[in-house]
């Protein structure tokens, strides 16, 4: 920024602020040619410029995002909470300018000193103009840009929504018997997008179709904006670019948008072109409300043949699927441990598959989670996926729930003074344990082994009240990987302790079913020997309590050699 055009600067912010900034801005032309400022000040500067020459338009607001967005990105913020967005400005003349700025663009702000900073704030309706701008115009944030922090753009989308506006007009039907058709628009301050609304034999379709790819990405941009999840595709062969989204898409969007939608159809059917029983269906899923979750794609949620739970999102936008690896990211979850990924290729789809360890520790740190922002991102998630898993049908939601409840309860209770009755081969036991820890240790090859010990008090029960026989010992299972990557935990009886083999065996699967809640399998080998054998089903078990939960997950973590999904017979529903 030159100074011989510092003047024109000064002028446009005055005439935003107010004479009483003109003396401070005046005095900074002499610091330009230190780089520092020169750095700052060029940015808000040429947006003033811009803004005063060029005046308000889609290409201007388009420069003005995405300076703004790299501004709240680096050291800003963006607050649903509070309806608060801020940039942040290292001195207050800086500061004042982004202000002026703001105010150029309809924006209302002021600048505020915070310490050894100062801060540009915005709120209420600025605030939502401001973060809309920033989600629609910005560079492809929610697209998985890993450099962004996630959840100021989280923020960001539910700030600009506020603003959001959705209308409809034009219905029409252009041949007997054809599909209905209506124009709906949806607008964000200055900025809209006419979609078409069509009633169909089956469904209603939203489109939008056009030869311009940018047009079509913010298109998209407004439909997640309303809270419907859509993707920008081509037409096979053509330059044409187009986002769409069908009824059980619509029904995830945010009132305005259902309510728009719901209006068509029944003026619809007023005019006779709609069957009113289809319209029944189609009107329930609009009014019942938002399936899914805001922010949230569609992900597929099913149980496999084998019955295991199946948690992916499908895509063949590489950025939808850095988007979803991100978010885990910032979850606390971790590639090839928690989730797998596959990308896209050509038009393939790829996908990001969330493993049973991954749904279950998500399920832990939404609420043992390090912060508020942790805790926040995996509880939406674990309600997000109790939902999707409710819509699937009883099995797939019992399964669900059994696999959330069990990462909820890791590490919440104390191996320390547990007391316990269970049943084992009809004989009813009393477990009291006196502490417990693991550890880890090398075996052949190298294997990592992780070694549970519990120090336990087991007593058999004779009549209702009598205990006899109690033993106090130190119980050790061992587990390690077998070569299908399975979780095996082996003990022994000891053939010293008090009854022998046969009952050291029986005191051993009690203490294991008193802890976990299932009981261990036992063999009786030729030599004499018995084995007690535990499953990764008891290691969930043992990771309810806090002496044993963090080294099983780590030991979990660092023998995982688990082959990522291959996703095959599986497509976008």
């Amino acid at each position: 920024m030159g100074s011989e055009n510092w003047g024109i600067v000064v002028d446009a912010a005055v005439s935003r602020l107010g004479e009483g900034i003109r003396g401070g801005l005046e005095a900074l032309k002499d610091r330009l040619n230190d780089d520092k400022v020169a750095r700052e000040v060029v940015a808000p500067a040429l947006l003033l410029i811009q803004a005063e020459k060029l005046g308000l338009s889609e290409t201007t607001l388009r420069y003005f995002a995405a300076v703004a967005s790299g501004a709240i990105g680096g050291d800003g913020y963006a607050s649903a909470a509070e309806g608060k967005v801020s940039l942040t400005s290292g001195e207050r003349e800086i500061a004042l300018l982004w202000a002026a700025v703001l105010a150029a663009h309809g924006i209302k702000a002021k600048a505020e000193n915070a310490g050894s900073v100062f801060q540009v704030v915005t709120s209420g309706v600025g605030a939502a103009r401001l973060a809309g701008l920033y989600f629609l115009f910005g560079p492809p944030l929610l697209e998985g840009d890993e450099r962004i922090i996630n959840h100021k753009l989280a923020e960001a989308v539910e700030l600009g929504a506020e603003g959001l506006s959705v209308s409809w007009e034009g219905l029409r039907r252009r041949t007997e018997g054809g599909p209905v058709a209506a124009d709906l628009t949806i607008s964000e301050g200055d900025v809209a997008i006419k979609y078409n609304v069509y009633l169909s034999e089956n469904a209603i379709e939203l489109q939008f179709y056009l030869t311009v790819r940018s047009r079509v990405e913010l298109a998209a941009r407004l439909l997640r904006l309303a809270g419907v999840g859509a993707e920008v595709r081509k037409v096979d062969g053509r330059g044409v670019w187009y986002v769409y989204a069908y009824t059980d898409t619509l029904a995830t969007g945010r009132k305005e948008l259902r309510n728009a939608i719901a209006e068509i159809v029944r003026k619809a059917v007023e005019n006779g072109w709609v069957d009113a029983g289809k319209a029944e269906g189609w009107l329930k899923k609009l009014e019942e409300g938002r399936v899914l979750m805001e922010g949230w794609p569609k992900y597929l949620v099913r149980l496999s043949s084998s019955g295991a739970l199946e948690v992916k999102y499908q895509s063949t936008n590489p950025d939808s699927i850095k988007q979803e690896m991100q978010r885990f990211r910032e979850m606390g979850l971790e590639e090839g441990v928690h989730f797998a990924v596959k990308m896209p290729e050509g038009d393939s789809y790829g996908y990001v598959s969330i493993l049973k360890e991954g749904l279950t520790r998500a399920a832990f740190l939404s609420v043992y989670g390090k912060d508020e922002q942790q805790r926040r991102l995996a509880a939406e998630f674990v309600e997000y996926i109790l939902r999707r898993a409710e819509e699937a049908g009883k099995e797939v939601s019992e399964k669900a729930k059994k696999i959330i409840e069990e990462g909820k309860a890791r590490g919440s209770q104390k191996l320390e003074d547990f007391e316990g009755r269970v049943e084992v081969g009809g004989v009813e036991y009393v477990v009291k344990v006196r502490d417990g820890d693991a550890e880890f240790d090398e075996g052949r090859g190298g294997r990592k082994l992780l070694r549970i010990k519990i120090r336990a008090e087991v007593g058999r029960v004779e009549g209702e009240h009598t205990i006899v026989d109690r033993v106090v010992h130190e119980y050790t299972i061992t587990f390690s990987r077998r070569t299908d990557n399975a979780a095996i935990g082996r003990a022994y009886a000891r053939a010293d302790a008090p009854g022998g083999r046969e009952a050291d065996a029986k005191r051993f699967s009690a203490i294991v079913k008193a802890l976990t809640g299932e009981e261990p399998r036992v063999y009786r080998m030729k030599d004499g020997k018995i084995m007690i054998e535990c499953y990764e089903g008891h290691l969930d078990g043992f990771e309810r309590y806090a002496e044993l939960a963090d080294d099983i997950e780590k030991w979990l973590e660092e023998t995982n050699q688990r082959a990522p999904p291959t996703g095959r017979g599986l497509k976008d529903e």
